[in-house]
């Protein structure tokens, strides 16, 4: 069920990053390469606060802060990918700017779920000690 509602989340997101993206390309007429980092950016910020609030549960692991930064430097990885799946599809490639935006957003998609599911919003261990192990001591 977790997937699902990031997926909507996601949906989201990538439709602000899609937004920003074209109107940075065709209305102002600004290096695809540019628009594509603050698509990024501003559908990171809008992706991490519609996750918490949705998705995931915040602060269980980490403080915000850290939370936060763990989020953008996980992101950060995605939109290296995201900038390269970008640069190949167009200049090597030949695709029409927005139909590559939409295959790096696509591509980046399963990092951003997986590396924030496994490693920024993952529940922190509790030292308990597990039922099988306390046999021994009575």
């Amino acid at each position: 069920m977790r997937i699902a509602k990031y997926f909507v989340v996601g949906g989201i997101s990538a439709l602000s990053d899609l937004v920003v993206f074209s109107i940075g390309v065709y209305l102002l007429h600004w290096d695809y390469l540019l628009c594509g980092l603050i698509g990024f950016v501003v559908s990171t910020a809008l992706n991490y606060l519609l996750s918490v609030r949705f998705v995931f549960v915040s602060g269980v692991r980490f403080g915000r802060y850290t939370e936060v930064f763990l989020v953008f430097l996980v992101s950060s990885v995605g939109l290296l990918i995201n900038l390269l799946v970008l640069y190949f599809a167009i200049e090597s490639v030949g695709i029409e700017p927005f139909l590559a935006k939409i295959i790096a957003t696509g591509t980046v998609f399963v990092w951003n779920y997986t590396a924030r599911a496994h490693f920024v919003f993952v529940p922190a261990r509790t030292s308990a000690p597990r039922p099988e192990t306390d046999l021994g001591t009575r």
